[in-house]
């Protein structure tokens, strides 16, 4: 399993309910197949920036409330080449091999204005809620994936 793969699973496990320790979060995911060590989902759960709140049933895991993932930001900058755009649709185009990463960026920001992303290896296709707003949009994703 690789490394996003894993990302993935742990932020589903962690949105889906309370996870009140390492060890429930490893024993969950080792029933998905993912078999993980207290020092890999530590330093996973730091990277994803991932925090316990303590809490009146003894806390729980906490993701950041933004979607912003601090280990996928210093990524962005060297792997993001051109952003263009139509009228309906914007396409970021990127290294080879780094388009799933860009996509999982832009998916982890919760955008309002972006119904969702396809990726391929080095094209990212984004698709806008609406095409009124594609224009701030395109201006927000250079923001977020070239100042990076």
């Amino acid at each position: 399993m690789t490394k996003k793969e894993r990302f993935f699973r742990i932020r589903k496990i962690i949105t889906a309910g309370a996870v009140g320790s390492q060890e429930e979060l490893r024993r969950q995911l080792e029933g998905q197949g993912c078999r993980v060590t207290q020092a890999t989902l530590s330093r996973d759960l730091k990277d994803l920036g991932a925090s316990w709140v303590a809490g009146p049933d003894g806390g729980h895991y906490s993701l950041p409330a933004s979607g912003d993932s601090p280990a996928l930001r210093p990524l962005m900058g060297a792997g993001v080449l051109d952003i263009a755009a139509n009228e309906t649709l914007v396409l970021v185009r990127t290294l080879p091999g780094a388009a799933g990463t860009v996509a999982e960026f832009i998916d982890s920001q919760r955008l309002q204005d972006v119904l969702g992303t396809v990726a391929g290896d080095n094209t990212v296709l984004v698709i806008p809620s609406s095409i009124r707003k594609l224009g701030a949009l395109q201006k927000l994703l250079k923001e977020k994936l070239l100042a990076a």
